[in-house]
């Protein structure tokens, strides 16, 4: 074993604190390298060694907090953020009030393509070779809405650009078929949204149309609780709506439309989770500016704590 730490001495990484550690090399290369001083060691004689010694495979874990260079007091402001979050979802759920996370996930090619993930079949299912675009039969842009008291989801399948109008429609869409339905005397929403994207905290286009197709039209206020730049993995979305799906749909190809809506809708939980889906056939476009004169008639209250991150848009009565 002390040949073995002499060979690993600058390849070693870990906690000295709890004996974690890890290394680059290869059972195989150790063993090479102890049989070039004299000592013929198999790599599975190696491995059970290594384990002996403390060592286990392990692969890179996203725990740094990083997205670019942070101004003073970010991981200050981040926590305080996190705290206001769930302040404010005590508060409307206190209320009865709807509590909802939104935000898209990760497009998908439909088409005969590979998916992530096993599945139990048989034979194993064949699909192309590469990934062109030029094969498949679209892209599909799944926006979710998930309500945290009632533990259900909503998915508009899009096949166009995921902008902020797709977003807000798509919220929209959700109050219209479900949420009212569901919260038929309320008249305040909170939405827990990622920092960027469809829904980004400074889209003028995205609190225009909350304004327009949700507060005007359904005489509702809306709130809005943005998570910091680099933490939307803690958008309750994520893992409580999105993650389910993929896994119901793990090695399975979307060969069309009608394929991706129905794994989405037959996605369950032993929690009881339930999802429903429609199809957005409208064209989006990139690009759409809000001139600062349209700005200036949202009736967007900014909060005092946080402001670029939380805020309240009013119905323009």
């Amino acid at each position: 074993m002390q040949n073995i730490e002499a060979i690993l001495k600058h390849d070693v990484a870990g906690d000295p604190m709890t004996d974690l550690k890890w290394t680059k090399k290869t059972t195989r290369k150790i063993s090479a390298e102890l049989l070039s001083i004299g000592i013929k060691v198999g790599p599975k004689t190696v491995g059970r060694l290594l384990k002996k010694m403390g060592f286990s495979l392990k692969t890179n874990r996203k725990t740094i907090i990083s997205g670019g260079k942070r101004k003073p007091g970010y991981r200050k402001k981040r926590n305080e953020q996190f705290l206001n979050i769930e302040k404010i979802k005590g508060e409307f759920e206190g209320a009865g009030h709807p509590i909802i996370s939104a935000d898209t996930k990760k497009k998908e090619m439909i088409g005969n393509f590979k998916n992530n993930g096993k599945t139990w079949s048989r034979e194993a299912i064949a699909v192309h070779d590469h990934d062109f675009r030029s094969d498949s039969d679209g892209m599909a842009v799944p926006y979710g809405i998930y309500d945290l008291q009632k533990n259900k989801g909503h998915v508009v399948i899009g096949q166009s650009k995921d902008v902020p109008s797709f977003a807000t429609d798509s919220i929209e869409e959700w109050w219209s078929i479900e949420g009212q339905k569901l919260y038929p005397l309320s008249k305040d929403i909170l939405i827990l949204a990622d920092g960027g994207g469809s829904n980004s905290s400074r889209s003028r286009v995205w609190k225009k149309g909350l304004q327009e197709k949700l507060c005007n039209k359904h005489k509702i206020s809306v709130t809005v609780c943005h998570y910091p730049p680099g933490a939307s993995k803690w958008n309750p979305i994520e893992h409580r709506l999105f993650s389910e799906i993929s896994k119901n749909w793990a090695g399975i190809p979307l060969k069309d439309i009608e394929t991706m809506k129905n794994y989405i809708t037959t996605t369950t939980t032993s929690t009881g989770l339930k999802i429903t889906a429609s199809l957005n056939e409208n064209t989006y476009v990139k690009g759409e500016k809000v001139p600062e004169s349209d700005f200036k008639k949202i009736k967007c209250i900014y909060a005092d704590l946080l402001p670029e991150w939380n805020y309240t848009i009013h119905p323009n009565l």
